[in-house]
C-alpha cells in the first residue's frame, strides 16, 4: 500500500495490489494498453507503470483539476492523462488512435484529498463553500443547484441517491430556508439536515446520506458509471480484464448488474429450431469479488465499504 501526497492532503490507495494484479499485466500483456479510469492521486497508475513493459501504454482519466496536476508529475512517456470522466472514454480513445485495450481499472467514488479539503465542499465535518463538483470548471455547484431546484426534485435526489428516509423533511427544510437566506456553506447545510432528521443512525452523522446524494447528483456519477462501463466493455480486447472498485451500494449494484448482463445472456425459447452455435454466448466471465482485509481497514477505515469486482471479456464464438 502506498500513500500519495497531494499538496497537504494525503490519499491511501484502496485495494492497490489486488486491483492492479487483477489486470494480469505479465508476459506479452505487459506491452499492452491499459486504462486507469480514475487517476485520483495516481496510486493505481504508478503501480501499473511499474509492471508495464517498454512498449506498454497507460491512459488515465480524471475530472478533477487537482488530480490532473498530480498526473503532470509523471514524466513516463508510456503515460497519458485525459482531463475528463471515463464516460468520455470512447471519444478519447478514438482521438488517440486506440481501438482496443488489454485492461481497465475503475476506482469509483471520491478521494481522501477531495473530502479533506474543506474548500471543495464535499464534507460536512469542516465548514467550506457548498461546491461538491469534481470538475469545478463545469456545471452547477451544489449551492447553485439547491438555490433553484424544485422541492420534489431535491426530495427525489436525496431519497434515491442517498437512500435517506427523511428525504421529504430535508427537501422541505431546504426550500423553506432558502426563502430567507442562501444555502452556501457545508456546515449550514449539515445543521439544517440535522434539525430535519428525527432519528440518527449510531455512529453516523445525520448529514451523511444527504451529502452523498447531492454529490452523486451534481457530478452525474451514476450516469457516468453506466456510460463508462459500456465504453470499457466495448474497448476491451478478448481476454481483457475489468477491475472495478465501488464504495457504496448504488455503485456496486450497477457494476454487479452490468457484469451479470454480460455473463448470463437471455436465451430464446428452447422449442425454437435454433442451432447451438447460434444461441447467445456469454460475453464475459466473472473472476473474483474482493473486499479489503481486516488489516487494510484498520490502517485505512475509509476502505471498509470497498468492493472490487473483476471480470474478463471472452472472445466471440466463430460461427
Amino acid at each position: 500500500m502506498t500513500i500519495q501526497q497531494a499538496t497537504e492532503y494525503t490519499h491511501t490507495t484502496v485495494l492497490l495490489n489486488e486491483a492492479v494484479d487483477a489486470l494480469g499485466i505479465s508476459g506479452e500483456r505487459a506491452n499492452g494498453i491499459y486504462i486507469d479510469g480514475t487517476f485520483g492521486r495516481g496510486g493505481h497508475s504508478r503501480l501499473i507503470l511499474q509492471q508495464l513493459g517498454p512498449q506498454g501504454r497507460l491512459i488515465a482519466f480524471d475530472k478533477d483539476a487537482q488530480a490532473i496536476a498530480s498526473a503532470a508529475e509523471i514524466s513516463d512517456p508510456r503515460f497519458h492523462i485525459v482531463h475528463d470522466s471515463f464516460a468520455a472514454m470512447t471519444a478519447a480513445l478514438e482521438e488517440l488512435g486506440v481501438s482496443q485495450v488489454d485492461g481497465i481499472l475503475m476506482d469509483l467514488g471520491i478521494s481522501s484529498p477531495q473530502v479533506d479539503d474543506a474548500s471543495r465542499g464535499f464534507s460536512f465535518r469542516s465548514d467550506g463553500p457548498l461546491d461538491m463538483r469534481m470538475d469545478t470548471s463545469r456545471d452547477m455547484s451544489a449551492a447553485e443547484w439547491l438555490a433553484v431546484e424544485e422541492e420534489e426534485k431535491i426530495r427525489e435526489v436525496i431519497k434515491n441517491y442517498g437512500e435517506e428516509r427523511f428525504a421529504f423533511q430535508i427537501a422541505k427544510a431546504i426550500v423553506a430556508r432558502r426563502q430567507t437566506e442562501s444555502i452556501t456553506g457545508t456546515r449550514q447545510l449539515a445543521e439544517l439536515v440535522a434539525h430535519a432528521v428525527k432519528t440518527r443512525e449510531k455512529g453516523k452523522d445525520p448529514a451523511t446520506r444527504t451529502f452523498q446524494a447531492i454529490r452523486i447528483f451534481v457530478n452525474k456519477e451514476l450516469e457516468d458509471l453506466e456510460i463508462g462501463l459500456d465504453a470499457a466493455f466495448a474497448a476491451l480486447s478478448p481476454f481483457g480484464r475489468m477491475s472495478v472498485i465501488s464504495f457504496h451500494s448504488l455503485e456496486d449494484r450497477i457494476v454487479k448488474q452490468f457484469f451479470a448482463s454480460k455473463v448470463k445472456l437471455e436465451q430464446p425459447d428452447r422449442r425454437l429450431p435454433i442451432r447451438h452455435v447460434d444461441l447467445p454466448q456469454a460475453q464475459m466471465r466473472l473472476l473474483n469479488r474482493i473486499k479489503p482485509s481486516e488489516a487494510e481497514v484498520v490502517a485505512n477505515p475509509r476502505a471498509r465499504s470497498a468492493i472490487l469486482r473483476i471480470a474478463e471479456r471472452l472472445p466471440e464464438v466463430v460461427k
